[in-house]
């Protein structure tokens, strides 16, 4: 068999016989000369065993953990993904165990601090230093001041105005614009209460018949009152028995609204005001609901007091 050539790395005098026997060196043959004695040749074995023993227990101490993380963390653990009849079984439960607030009380609620009661006062013709309470009605604050927005028939002829708000505060109010063809008027308070919140003003545009609506309001003076609905139509027209008032381009609606719910607002699903109730409808002179009843859309109410529209 032919064998390749092996060249050492070791230089070698020119001439020198490659087979001759190499002289041990004396450093060299005075180590290897040195007696291996049992002891050390048990101290050698034991620090072997020793750096195998340790690595042995550091492995295993890795291994543990990995698995302890494994096995315990939650983030590792397998869980089964959620489906579409897991999440409509989790409604349904909460549906049918919890008792959740009415979307037409979630919408009372949203505007309840900007409702007032407004009451107008005359003077009492039995006592010329007395008055005596005319019309009650109620109002919507709309701007951060305190502005409110109600009818005109509810102040019409009024010697003094007060407001109540929400949390009991009483103020004298003036006021500051009119527009009597529209039925509306604009009030000032003298004070406000400090965490006074205007109404969220909406659109009447997005109505249609049928469409949820609620009437907040202090009819005959009780309340606030709620009363909730459906929009019956829109763009409609009423015409007072006694002809002064001839109104068109209303919401008709029939949640409950009696005499003091004049100038409240009307509001969407969604808490907004979307009108100002102005008017029910009675054939008879009883003067009380009967299903009927006509707000004027809060776009109209904005340009005819002169606010920006909405």
């Amino acid at each position: 068999m032919k064998r390749e050539a092996v060249f050492s790395k070791s230089p070698r005098p020119a001439g020198s016989d490659k087979h001759a026997p190499t002289e041990p060196s004396p450093l060299t043959s005075q180590a290897n000369s040195k007696p291996s004695t049992p002891i050390h040749r048990g101290l050698n074995k034991l620090k072997s065993g020793w750096r195998w023993d340790f690595l042995a227990v550091f492995l295993m101490g890795i291994v543990c953990s990995l698995l302890a993380v494994g096995v315990f963390s939650p983030a590792l653990q397998w869980r089964p993904a959620l489906t579409q009849k897991d999440i409509d079984a989790a409604v349904l439960h909460t549906l049918q165990t919890k008792d959740l607030p009415s979307a037409s009380a979630k919408a009372a609620a949203s505007i309840q601090g900007a409702v007032v009661h407004v009451q107008a006062y005359v003077a009492d013709p039995k006592n010329k230093d007395s008055d005596i309470e005319s019309g009650v009605g109620t109002g919507i604050v709309i701007k951060d001041d305190g502005t409110i927005l109600t009818n005109f028939h509810v102040v019409s002829g009024a010697k003094k105005l007060r407001v109540t708000f929400f949390d009991g505060t009483e103020s004298d109010a003036t006021v500051i614009g009119v527009q009597a063809d529209k039925d509306l008027a604009v009030l000032k308070p003298q004070k406000i209460p400090d965490d006074l919140e205007p109404a969220i003003l909406g659109s009447s545009q997005q109505l249609a018949p049928g469409d949820g609506v609620v009437a907040v309001g202090f009819p005959f003076g009780i309340g606030p009152s709620v009363s909730s609905g459906v929009v019956s139509g829109l763009n409609r027209q009423f015409k007072s028995q006694d002809g002064k008032q001839n109104l068109s381009g209303l919401i008709q609606f029939d949640a409950a609204a009696n005499p003091g719910n004049s100038g409240g607002p009307l509001i969407n699903m969604s808490g907004e005001v979307v009108g100002i109730v102005t008017a029910i409808l009675n054939p008879t002179s009883a003067r009380t609901f009967i299903g009927i009843g006509f707000a004027t859309t809060i776009e109209s109410a904005g340009s005819a007091v002169g606010l920006p529209p909405f």
